[in-house]
Formats: structure tokens, C-alpha cells, sequence
């Protein structure tokens, strides 16, 4: 059953119940009070001849006319006869007994002997009573009446209410059919645009809200899905083929030693080829396990790293390493960050190699720490011929040209790695022309 279906029976049975409920209690009231009227009727006739026994019959017959009362005064005799004073539009049923007589002397009551009637009997001297009686059947009719018309009125109330309700209620679910149509929409992955905004309660804005919410970020989960396994399948696609050339070098020569017939110049040089490549795989595959390190939790770091103590430090180790370069170092000092120190030591390495590997013995190298507001910049630098293409994030196993291909030893992974390690910290790496005349990578990242 649908929530308006519900929600408008229930609202018509409790607009029903408080109907009825209200009717049967003025109906009641109502019902008491014409049988109330008809006991004083009765008590006022016998009341007047209480006053004064020696004429009785006379006075209870006087206020009887005078007031206009329909009541039917009967005298019983002790003998059992009964002879009728008035006669009123509804007729006894039967005559009153001793026993009826007995029963009514002190409260006006009805008794069996005269179904739809109320007495009261007066003792009028001799031995005689005067009953007086008067009929409960027009208020009985009244009372069935007014039932059924407080029965009917509170289901036509009610009715009324439901369809009322069901019109205030229109807009509104009219505005839940939508939400409904389109969070089924997207469950079975249509293309429906955003969440359509209801014209009505606050609830219904607020539901929208959080639909809306939900539906962007199921979006941003499905987006953030598909470009992690476009990227492992990349990844793995690229390591599949930079791994099969080192194995296809190391196969073919195992091949060519296990033939035999080699002299030992060309055996030593089988040899020497196969453990430069057997290093390549050894370095690749260390470079693809801190890469899916980062990958598996890359926003964790374990520790607060003094950057400023390690970069100086590595800064005049590479200065001393490489005498012949001109190596400038400014580094600020207590830049503390979060992250861990491997990983830091390890973009150093990485950006000193490149400088190394891919620019000229004598060409200037430049380490700089800058301290900003909240941030910090690494920036490395040198005198080399740069890149082709700056800006852009390093891709894994992307070679910018010729001089960093296989041959230099390099995996392609140097790069990517980097800006793996700036992304654990909180930061980014970027790159960009040098003043030196070369390429300047840059990391920047939160300082704690």
C-alpha cells in the first residue's frame, strides 16, 4: 500500500473516531437531559401532591393541565383495579400493579410490567395511589434518530477531511513520486540530471537535500572508481611491459650461455648484461611496491620529520658528493611536517638522481626550503636543458625524452613517486622552468 493511501485512511479514521467519538458525547448529554426533563415533569406532579394529602389527586391533576405535561395519572385501588385520571397521547401499555406501586414510592423508575414508560407512585389517602407515568418512547425515537444522523455525519466529516487532506497532501506527494522516480532512476544507472527541487514541505526540501547529496557523492565514488582502475589497469599494463624487457634480455641470454660454444669474452658480457638487467627488475620492483604502498594509504603519515634538519643534511651531502657542481642551499629553518622520514629521503633522492642522471657534471644545482604562512616549499633546481613540457603531473612510467629511457637505468617511476610522496603529505609537486636554465620541481605541503 502507498505512504498517501496510508497516511489518508489513517487520516479519516482518526477524524471518524474523534467524530463519533464527540457526537456520542453531546448525544448523551442531549439524551440525559429530555430524561431528565421528563423526571421532573413527573416529580413536580408528584411533588404537588405531597403538599397537602387531603388533595392530593386534585393538585396533581392541577399542575398536570396547568404545565401541559403529557402524563397519564392513574389511580390504583387496594384492590388491584385501576381507573385512569388522563388520558395522554401515548396510552399505557398495561395497567399499573401493587407491585409497580411498591416499587415507584420514593424515585421516579421504570419497571417491567410497563416497558417504555417512567413512574412514580403517591399515596392519596384511603388506601388508594396515583401513578403517574409518562412514555420514554418518543425520547427513545429521538435518541436512535440522532444516532444515526451523528453516525452518518461523522463518516461524511470524515470523508470531507480525507479528501481535503488528500488535496493539501497532493503537491507534496506528487513531490515524493518525483524524488522516488529519480533515486529509482538512478539505481539502475540512467543518465537524470540533477535532483528535481520540490514546491513543498520543509521535510521535502530537506529529503531532496539529502538525496541531492548522496547522488553526488555516489557520483564522486563511482567517478573516483572508474579512474582508480583505469589507472591500475594503466599501471599494470605498463609494468607488465617494462618488467617483459628486462625477463625477454635475461631469457634470450640464458638461452645463448645454456647453447654453450661462447667464448669467455662474450660469456662475461652475457653475464654483465643479465645483471644490469636482473638490478633494473630489482629496482623496478621496489619502485612498484612503494608506489602501491602510497596507494594503500596515502594520507597516513606516522611521524612529525624536522624537513628542515633533512634537507639541509642531504643538501651537503650532495655537495660534497658532486664538488665539481655549484650547489646553492638556503633552507629555513624548523619546518616540521607529517609524514615519514623514508619517504621524505626518498622524493630527495629521487629529484637529486634525476639531477644527476639527466644534466650535465658541471651544471648548477639550487635546494631551497621556504617557510610560508602555513605551507612550505621544497624547490630543486638545476642548470640542465629541462623538460619539453611543464605543469603537467608526472604519469607512472612517463619519460619526458630520449635521455631518460631504459638505458639510463631509469624505471619511469622517479617522477610519479614524487608527486605519490607530495600527495601523502597533504601537498602537491609541480614543475616548471628554472632560473638556472633547467627544470625546477617544486613540492608544496602543510607545515604543522
Amino acid at each position: 500500500m502507498r505512504i498517501a493511501t496510508r497516511l489518508t485512511l489513517l487520516f479519516v479514521s482518526v477524524t471518524l473516531v474523534v467524530a463519533v467519538a464527540v457526537g456520542w458525547l453531546a448525544l448523551s448529554v442531549a439524551s440525559h437531559a429530555r430524561y431528565q426533563t421528563l423526571d421532573d415533569q413527573i416529580n413536580a406532579v408528584v411533588d404537588a401532591g405531597l403538599r397537602n394529602p387531603s388533595t392530593a389527586l386534585n393538585n396533581a391533576l392541577y399542575v398536570n393541565q396547568y404545565n401541559n405535561y403529557d402524563l397519564a395519572l392513574v389511580v390504583v385501588y387496594p384492590s388491584g383495579k385501576t381507573s385512569e385520571v388522563t388520558e395522554p397521547s401515548v396510552p399505557l401499555s398495561a395497567s399499573p400493579t401493587l407491585a409497580d406501586v411498591a416499587a415507584s414510592r420514593h424515585q421516579v423508575v421504570a419497571v417491567a410490567g410497563l416497558p417504555g414508560f417512567a413512574i412514580r407512585s403517591l399515596n392519596i389517602g384511603g388506601g388508594d395511589y396515583l401513578v403517574v407515568a409518562g412514555s420514554t418512547r418518543a425520547i427513545a425515537r429521538q435518541t436512535e434518530h440522532e444516532v444515526f444522523v451523528v453516525v452518518l455525519g461523522a463518516i461524511l466529516i470524515a470523508l470531507a477531511a480525507g479528501a481535503l487532506a488528500r488535496a493539501v497532501m497532493r503537491r507534496d506527494l506528487r513531490a515524493m513520486g518525483r524524488l522516488i522516480d529519480y533515486a529509482v532512476a538512478v539505481a539502475d544507472g540512467a543518465e537524470v540530471g540533477e535532483v528535481p527541487a520540490p514546491a513543498g514541505s520543509r521535510d521535502l526540501v530537506d529529503l531532496r537535500d539529502a538525496l541531492a547529496v548522496m547522488v553526488r557523492a555516489l557520483a564522486e565514488r563511482i567517478e573516483v572508481e572508474a579512474r582508480g582502475a583505469r589507472v591500475m589497469q594503466e599501471f599494470i599494463d605498463d609494468a607488465s611491459h617494462e618488467l617483459r624487457t628486462p625477463l625477454t634480455v635475461v631469457k634470450g641470454y640464458t638461452d645463448l650461455l645454456t647453447q654453450g660454444g661462447q667464448d669467455e669474452v662474450r660469456r662475461a658480457r652475457a653475464l654483465e648484461r643479465m645483471s644490469r638487467e636482473i638490478a633494473r627488475m630489482e629496482s623496478l620492483v621496489r619502485d612498484l611496491l612503494l608506489v602501491a604502498q602510497l596507494r594503500e594509504a596515502p594520507h597516513h603519515p606516522d611521524e612529525e620529520v624536522d624537513v628542515s634538519a633533512l634537507v639541509r643534511a642531504r643538501a651537503e651531502e650532495f655537495a660534497l658528493e658532486h664538488p665539481e657542481r655549484r650547489v646553492e642551499v638556503d633552507v629555513a629553518p624548523g619546518v616540521v611536517a607529517s609524514t615519514r622520514g623514508d619517504y621524505l629521503e626518498r622524493l630527495l633522492t629521487n629529484a637529486l638522481t634525476n639531477v644527476v642522471v639527466h644534466t650535465p657534471p658541471d651544471a648548477p644545482v639550487g635546494v631551497r626550503l621556504v617557510l610560508e604562512a602555513t605551507r612550505a616549499r621544497l624547490v630543486v633546481e638545476d642548470g640542465g636543458q629541462g623538460l619539453p613540457v611543464y605543469g603537467e603531473r608526472p604519469r607512472r612510467f612517463q619519460r619526458f625524452d630520449e635521455s631518460r629511457s631504459r638505458e639510463t637505468g631509469g624505471s619511469g617511476l622517479g617522477m610519479s613517486i614524487m608527486a605519490d610522496i607530495a600527495e601523502s603529505m597533504g601537498g602537491h609537486l609541480a614543475t616548471a622552468p628554472s632560473d638556472l636554465g633547467g627544470l625546477r620541481v617544486e613540492v608544496e605541503f602543510p607545515r604543522l
